[in-house]
């Protein structure tokens, strides 16, 4: 494979075709499109042109993802001193300025010819801006943007080097068919030949890595990416056979899983043979580790070598295996030199047919997964750097082939056990649902009943306890009248306990029914505000109501349920102001809905408890918890009769200043 590095070139050539290097390389600074430099000989004219004397001509571009130096200096002394031949030297050298052959330069003219050099070197393009940071002052800005450049100079990006070879290639092949009009064309003259061949070459090996990327970019299934590569791979370099050795990793027992699998249905409940084969696979389990597991061959004469095992001349333990984890190659031009003291793998090598062998190692997840090996069988075989670099990259690519196949595996199995976990966790939900409808069912059953048998006796007690304080059956004393009041009261309280239990328990058992009627909300609420005033003016709290709809403004809704939530909100309100405080109800209409709002000035509900305030038989935890009698039922209820209207509940409150609750119902259809 040529790299940047490799594609440097020195040589003369016409000022013509120079001109064009130098604007092919500015048309690729100007396609990678970004913020590069490009300078030319140009430049140096407005600084100092008495101190350029060894620069004639260059073209520097420095930009991400490609940099490229053409020098070109002019050659006239030794034009005169050729005149009688007239070639052109185009050389591969490697990228250090060495190795140049010495050619004829030809003669046309004292000024028409360069001695040209195009390199991708970052070192000699390195070295070159510094030499034309001499030319200028410190303080120039061209002094500022070299040294800018002389510090983003990286390697070329493969992709924008393999373009420009293309373009060159182009170039070089459009020069040849003009060379008759710049140069005269002698018998002894070389030609591009063996330069054209190796950017062909160069070329369809881009091609090939690109296609092989598409492929492997375009499946998932590493089967069909390994078979097709493979083939593709061994017709591209000529081999008579190319292979795909596969190392398992102990711990990865999927094979031994397989065959576990396959003994079972053999078997068919047979569990003495079972064991045996079990056990029998365990013992044996080292020679299912490794194996070939693809092949591609030029012909069927050339023997198979699929599913081979390697389990006696080559192991963990040997030295190549280190090596090759180390992302060594291994090339063998003969493998009756290079292994004639091994007599293990020679026997298998004329078994298979192996002359030559050329082996690069696919690594994946920083260890060794397998190897990639080329065979030649009908004789000895020099392997290039080339092939060598093409099969490297090949290996490299299938190692992304087996990371993208593996994540795929690994996605799939967590799809699988996901589907799995959610369809048991659906079951046992559906039977946790089940059991809890069941127990609620038994819940609500077991409340109504015990319910109705409390308030039978309590019904008596509070009628009985009525009665007596009336004086019905003559004068009490202070004392007793005192007790009655107390059994009285007690009996109200948990009578209204009950009740609301009741009434929480039908509506979770979703029996509960609203009765829909229209009627005057002002009405309603001044009724629960009458029933509630003997109590704020006992703790001498100033009611306030601020009505601003009209009196006969009609509601569609549950007149009693409305009631209720508006008695439970304001009555709390009275109960948690101190004496003296202020209590405020308003009403309003917003769109559909009718707007109930009291605000009071009381003890207020401490922000990290505001979300448990609608929750049965939750009390607030604050000083003031045993001065107040409750048991947490009210706003729970109402905040599900609230939901039974379809309407809404919010609170705004702060500790030690009060609390405001605002509540929407809407219009309700009957």
């Amino acid at each position: 494979m040529l790299t940047s590095q490799d594609l440097s070139f020195s040589q003369i050539l016409h000022v013509a075709i120079f001109n064009q290097l130098g604007e092919l390389l500015i048309q690729m600074a100007q396609e990678v499109g970004n913020t590069g430099m490009v300078m030319t000989e140009a430049i140096l004219a407005r600084t100092s042109p008495s101190e350029r004397q060894d620069i004639e001509k260059f073209t520097l571009v420095v930009s991400q993802g490609f940099t490229a130096l053409l020098i070109g200096k002019y050659n006239v002394n030794e034009e005169k001193n050729n005149s009688s031949n007239g070639i052109i030297e185009f050389e591969l050298i490697n990228g250090n300025g060495n190795g140049e052959k010495s050619l004829n330069p030809i003669q046309n003219g004292e000024s028409s010819f360069l001695q040209t050099q195009l390199t991708f070197s970052t070192t000699e393009i390195s070295i070159f801006i510094q030499k034309l940071q001499t030319f200028v002052t410190a303080s120039h800005h061209i002094y500022e943007n070299l040294n800018i450049s002389l510090q983003n100079i990286l390697p070329n990006d493969p992709g924008l080097q393999s373009k420009f070879t293309v373009l060159l290639l182009n170039l070089l092949i459009s020069q040849k068919n003009r060379e008759s009009d710049l140069i005269p064309i002698y018998s002894n003259q070389p030609n591009c030949k063996p330069i054209e061949n190796a950017l062909q070459k160069q070329i369809a090996q881009e091609k090939l890595l690109n296609d092989v990327t598409t492929k492997i970019r375009k499946s998932l299934d590493l089967s069909v990416i390994m078979t097709s590569v493979v083939e593709q791979v061994r017709k591209f370099l000529e081999l008579d056979r190319l292979v795909v050795y596969k190392f398992e990793d102990s711990t990865d027992k999927t094979h031994l899983h397989h065959l576990n699998l396959e003994i079972k249905l053999e078997t068919k409940g047979e569990t003495e043979k079972l064991i045996d084969l079990q056990n029998s696979l365990l013992e044996d389990w080292h020679q299912y580790r490794s194996c070939i597991i693809y092949e591609a061959r030029a012909s069927n004469d050339i023997p198979s070598v699929l599913n081979y095992q390697e389990v006696n001349c080559f192991n963990k333990n040997s030295q190549c295996w280190e090596k090759y984890n180390q992302g060594f190659t291994l090339a063998i031009d003969d493998v009756d030199i290079a292994y004639a003291a091994d007599l293990c793998l020679l026997e298998f090598f004329h078994s298979a047919q192996i002359r030559a062998k050329l082996a690069v190692p696919i690594i994946y997840e920083d260890k060794l997964w397998g190897l990639l090996i080329a065979h030649n069988c009908n004789g000895i075989r020099h392997w290039q750097e080339t092939e060598k670099n093409c099969l490297s990259q090949i290996a490299e690519q299938l190692s992304i082939a087996i990371h993208q196949a593996e994540l795929m595996r690994s996605l799939t199995e967590e799809k699988e056990n996901l589907e799995e976990r959610v369809i048991e966790r659906t079951i046992a939900l559906h039977d946790a649902l089940v059991a809890a409808e069941a127990a609620s069912k038994i819940k609500s059953e077991f409340i109504a009943t015990i319910s109705h048998e409390l308030l039978t006796p309590l019904t008596h007690i509070i009628g009985m306890s009525s009665t007596l304080l009336r004086a019905a059956f003559g004068r009490l004393t202070k004392r007793q009248r005192d007790y009655l009041e107390k059994i009285h009261h007690s009996g109200d309280r948990l009578q209204k306990m009950i009740y609301d239990i009741l009434d929480i328990s039908q509506i979770e058992a979703g029996k509960a029914a609203l009765n829909i009627t229209d009627f005057s909300l002002v009405s309603a609420i001044q009724k629960v505000i009458q029933s509630l005033r003997e109590k704020a003016d006992h703790k001498k709290i100033y009611l306030k109501i601020e009505e601003i709809i009209p009196e006969d403004y009609m509601l569609t809704a549950d007149e009693k349920r409305v009631k209720q939530i508006f008695w439970n909100i304001l009555s709390n309100a009275i109960k948690f102001t101190p004496e003296a405080g202020n209590v405020t109800v308003r009403l309003w209409i917003e769109d559909d809905h009718a707007i109930l709002q009291v605000e009071d000035t009381g003890i207020g509900i401490a922000e990290d408890q505001q979300p448990l305030l609608f929750e049965k038989f939750h009390q607030l935890h604050n000083p003031y918890r045993r001065t107040y009698e409750g048991t947490g039922l009210g706003l729970a209820l109402t905040k599900q009769l609230v939901d039974l209207h379809r309407g809404r509940i919010e609170v705004d409150s702060t500790e030690n200043v009060g609390s405001i609750f605002t509540v929407w119902i809407p219009h309700l259809r009957k």
